[in-house]
């Protein structure tokens, strides 16, 4: 028999607590192994494991901290003993004492205990309304997240009140426990969102919710407002698909923002167009009442009243509800249907603005894609190559033109290695079928390099809920446009229950290497085609031969103030236009490259709703054929705008990879924020991750708890700031700064990845010097930053943000 202390048989009915000693002898070795085998054969001896595991965790402390404790390891492996060794079941006294002391042990254990105590004790089957009164004595004890976690373990929710639990977590900013909490139950669900919609009611008294609760440790004030807690309903309806109709107040709140908005674009901004802002002002008021009478009161102040009238009388609103100035004018207005029948020709020629980018083609050389026999025409010259017109076969021929012309570019490519050897191609030729030969005949004759500008369009959230799907794809080539409506298209296939086809040619368009595809901000362009169709959501992972031109605008080298430059002629002063706006984005892009800007006005256009007006159709055109002169313009003459020779070389198939951080940069690439004085301004929601990038010597502004969301839009465009946010305001926000300059942050990740997942997006390089340079620090542990510094030099980027860590733990 084996001789160690460890391992002797003892008798029967070991008393827990030796085996404890014996236990933590092995646990200070770190013999884990041994550990695990000890764990076993003492529970097989003991007279009542279950009890004496309860006697072991009373008479220790250890296991109340974090981590995988030594009384974890005992926990577990009982857990498991049990399983493989089933007892005889105990007594219902019995097992009814051993609850009780295991239910006044959870409310102090970690996390990682409580569902293997639980299982092991049984509590799903202990007396509900004995555990109600468990939860019930913690909670009036102010132990709220303990009583919340409890219940959810236990399954105890339907029969609490939803409100009353809710509550003091909300005062803690504990939303994440909140949504655990109605996880699982619609019905809490409803009823919690109707609750916080309560709360957010115009004529409520917020602060009458906390007045109960007073000496709440924890409490955060700053955290529970109208605001946030508008966001959290949005949030909960977005992830329990709820109608949104339950909430009247916060979406009559939110639409009221959206209406302030309309009208600063409009009258303030100038920047929309008086059709584009009817669409949008009619779909957010409809028939509400009470944002038709907000509506009058905001034509009033920005209209006079023959104006306001007009508009009332177009939007519907009933004249009892409008003051006696404006249906008095109502009443004088003569009401008689305008239509202005004009060719879209003459449309067209008036809709060119000669201070902005021009669409160098025909108006018939713009086509609008409904039926599936339009999109087979558009796909048919992207692709080049004529094909058959049944969906089975073409799809499969269209699959072989394009393995097929892989082949032929390598075969080309090694006759003009091989001193022009021709008889290769017919070489291969004879290896295939007579079909296939045609093909290879087909592709051969191809011209190379085939261009193709993509965008996509979608409609504006304005901050409600669910992700923009896309209304309109653009694609154009040398002298022609398509505009697919993605829409009626998708409901057309699947109609014809044929849902897979549009999804396979977009698939097929981005993974061909041999079509360069041109884009600007084409990530955010695939999210939002991967929520409009989840089949799609792989794209940006398969794509080839892509360049997006937002990564080539970051590597120009333009000067400071021609930044500023503003492409208007003199004679449109600010009354004109309003308080004009910088160019940003694409529009300054297409400005340096080619001249003049974009026209902007159509951009936050109602882009679901059809027909479309010939402005959007124009306005759909120009964005994605801007690209196309744009690529050219550089591609001629790289040298002149500040970029290396060979860029065609260098961008084509690269850009569809994020940079690396680590990465060296030489003359040609883009040069790293870090030199540019990358700046960021964080919305109220990320201010951890903003401290955490100060720490990083990242300048970062930002905003305060109670600061709207369109305030970080205004200092982004005034400081020249990059946007950090993160779900429903981010599409909001990027809509009013330039493509690229708003970026949305994964919530559900911790502060540390936050970090790195901006730094690597923005090619953030930080220095030895960086750390802790906006800061004033002092008094560091001068031994940890050596070690450290050996972690940065190995590391990268992750080792700065470990120095950073550590600098932070030894103040």
């Amino acid at each position: 028999m084996n001789q160690d202390n460890y391992s002797s048989d003892p008798p029967m009915g070991q008393d827990p607590l030796v085996l404890l000693k014996t236990l933590q002898l092995l646990w200070t070795k770190q013999e884990l192994g041994k550990l695990k085998e000890e764990i076993r054969r003492g529970f097989a001896r003991l007279e009542d494991p279950l009890a004496g595991l309860l006697a072991m965790l009373e008479s220790s402390s250890h296991w109340k901290g974090k981590g995988h404790s030594l009384e974890y390891y005992i926990t577990t492996e009982l857990q498991l003993w049990i399983k493989a060794h089933p007892a005889v079941p105990q007594s219902s006294t019995k097992l009814k004492k051993l609850q009780a002391r295991v239910l006044g042990m959870l409310s102090q254990c970690p996390a990682n205990l409580l569902d293997p105590l639980i299982s092991i004790y049984q509590l799903h089957t202990a007396d509900r309304n004995y555990l109600l009164e468990h939860v019930s004595h913690l909670y009036l004890q102010g132990n709220y997240k303990e009583a919340a976690i409890l219940s959810i373990k236990l399954k105890l929710q339907p029969d609490q009140d939803v409100e009353k639990m809710c509550t003091p977590l909300l005062l803690q900013d504990k939303a994440n426990l909140v949504e655990e909490y109605v996880a699982e139950y619609p019905e809490l669900q409803r009823k919690l969102l109707q609750t916080l919609d309560a709360w957010c009611d115009l004529s409520f008294n917020i602060r009458d919710i906390a007045r109960p609760y007073q000496g709440l440790s924890k409490y955060k004030p700053e955290k529970f407002n109208r605001r946030v807690l508008s966001k959290l309903v949005f949030r909960l309806l977005e992830r329990f698909h709820i109608d949104s109709a339950l909430c009247p107040n916060v979406i009559n709140q939110q639409h009221l923002r959206t209406l302030k908005y309309l009208f600063y674009k409009r009258f303030v901004e100038k920047t929309m167009t008086e059709e584009n802002w009817a669409d949008h002002i009619e779909s957010t008021v409809g028939e509400n009442r009470w944002l038709q009478e907000h509506l009058v009161q905001s034509l009033l102040r920005h209209c006079d009243a023959r104006g306001a009238a007009r508009w009332a009388q177009r939007c519907r609103v009933p004249p009892e509800m409008l003051p006696q100035p404006v249906a008095e004018e109502l009443q004088q207005l003569h009401i008689q249907d305008r239509v202005e029948k004009v060719t879209k020709a003459d449309n067209y020629e008036a809709s060119k603005k000669k201070d902005y980018y021009q669409l160098p083609i025909p108006r018939e050389n713009i086509h609008f894609l409904q039926t599936w026999e339009e999109m087979l025409q558009c796909w048919e010259k992207v692709l080049q190559v004529s094909v058959t017109w049944d969906w089975p076969g073409r799809v499969r021929e269209l699959e072989l033109h394009v393995r097929l012309r892989h082949i032929v570019g390598f075969c080309r490519k090694s006759c003009w290695c091989w001193g022009g050897n021709a008889n290769i191609l017919d070489r291969f030729s004879r290896l295939l079928s007579s079909t296939d030969r045609l093909w290879v005949q087909k592709v051969s004759l191809l011209q190379p390099g085939q261009v193709v500008g993509v965008d996509m369009e979608w409609k504006p959230s304005f901050g409600m809920v669910g992700k923009p799907r896309v209304a309109l794809l653009q694609l154009a080539l040398k002298d022609e446009v398509f505009l697919l409506d993605l829409p009626q298209l998708l409901e057309q296939a699947e109609a014809e229950g044929e849902k897979e086809k549009l999804p396979h040619f977009i698939q097929m368009l981005y993974s061909d290497a041999t079509i360069t595809k041109l884009g600007y901000g084409m990530s955010g362009d695939l999210s939002s085609l991967a929520a409009t169709c989840s089949t799609l959501k792989d794209t940006e992972k398969q794509m080839q031969g892509v360049v997006d031109l937002l990564a080539v605008d970051k590597q120009l080298q333009w000067g400071k103030d021609s930044r500023k430059v503003d492409g208007l002629s003199p004679e449109h002063s600010h009354e004109q236009r309003g308080v004009r706006q910088p160019e940003k984005g694409l529009s300054l892009l297409v400005q340096h490259v080619l001249g003049k800007p974009l026209d902007k006005t159509e951009q936050l256009s109602n882009w679901e709703k059809r027909p479309l007006r010939e402005e959007q159709i124009l306005y759909a055109a120009s964005d994605a054929y801007c690209l196309l002169e744009i690529y050219e313009r550089l591609c001629k003459d790289p040298e002149s705008f500040g970029l290396g020779s060979n860029l065609t070389d260098s961008l084509v198939g690269k850009q569809s990879k994020k940079p690396r951080a680590k990465k060296q940069l030489n003359k040609q690439e883009a040069p790293s924020p870090s030199e540019q004085e990358f700046s960021v301004v964080c919305d109220n929601m990320l201010q951890g991750l903003g401290r955490y990038l100060r720490c990083l010597g990242v300048d970062v502004r930002l905003l305060d708890n109670e600061d709207e969301h369109r305030k970080a839009a205004e200092i982004a465009r005034r400081e020249g700031r990059v946007i950090l946010t993160s779900g429903l305001p981010y599409q909001t926000l990027r809509s009013q700064v330039g493509e690229g300059r708003c970026f949305s942050v994964n919530c559900s990740e911790k502060t540390k990845e936050q970090a790195l997942q901006v730094l690597k997006h923005f090619n953030v390089q930080v220095s030895l010097g960086d750390i802790f340079s906006r800061c004033q620090v002092t008094n560091f542990i001068a031994a940890k930053l050596i070690m450290c510094k050996l972690t940065y030099a190995e590391g990268g980027q992750d080792g700065a943000i470990h120095l950073a860590e550590t600098k932070k733990k030894a103040l």
